[in-house]
């Protein structure tokens, strides 16, 4: 997910005849959130990188492998199908173009922009802070993960239920 400083204007509740204004932020500075979900038991890891490149990718890749994760699901960004990422040998699933449902990841990262998102920040910084706080938040909660990214047909393809016998 980018996260940057291009505010997002929200709807906002108030009277009739009364003008909204809503102040935006226009600043193209980014930082990029990886994060791995367990909708199935509930569980959050993340890393933050300055920028989508082969190296930066790689260094959240190695971290991963050596927590244990070891399934990843990709879109065709070019920094994912870099050859020194694929040396890495991570199992993929690759997603097809503009499939964003297949990705559990996506749920939390609707619930992450929901939280930071409206704001105006002064900085790059607190907007992450304010993220980081939201994740942690979100991972102390195994229940809320779940209910966000642990959807059914995930859970039946990882434990089917048995077939009947007649």
């Amino acid at each position: 997910m980018r996260l940057g400083l291009i505010s997002q204007v929200r709807k906002v509740w108030c009277s009739i005849g009364t003008k909204i204004i809503q102040k935006i932020q226009i600043s193209y500075k980014y930082l990029y959130l990886h994060l791995a979900v367990d909708g199935v038991n509930g569980t959050l890891h993340w890393e933050w990188a300055e920028n989508m490149k082969q190296e930066a990718v790689i260094k959240v890749v190695t971290s991963w492998q050596e927590a244990g994760i070891d399934v990843i699901i990709w879109d065709g960004a070019p920094s994912h199908r870099a050859n020194e990422v694929q040396k890495l040998d991570p199992t993929l699933i690759c997603q097809p173009p503009y499939a964003p449902e297949l990705n559990p990841a996506e749920r939390i990262f609707e619930a992450v922009r929901q939280e930071v998102e409206g704001i105006v920040y002064d900085t790059l910084e607190e907007k992450r802070e304010t993220a980081e706080n939201y994740l942690q938040k979100l991972a102390a909660s195994p229940e809320r993960i779940k209910s966000l990214a642990g959807w059914e047909w995930i859970c039946n393809a990882l434990n089917p239920p048995p077939i009947p016998v007649t």
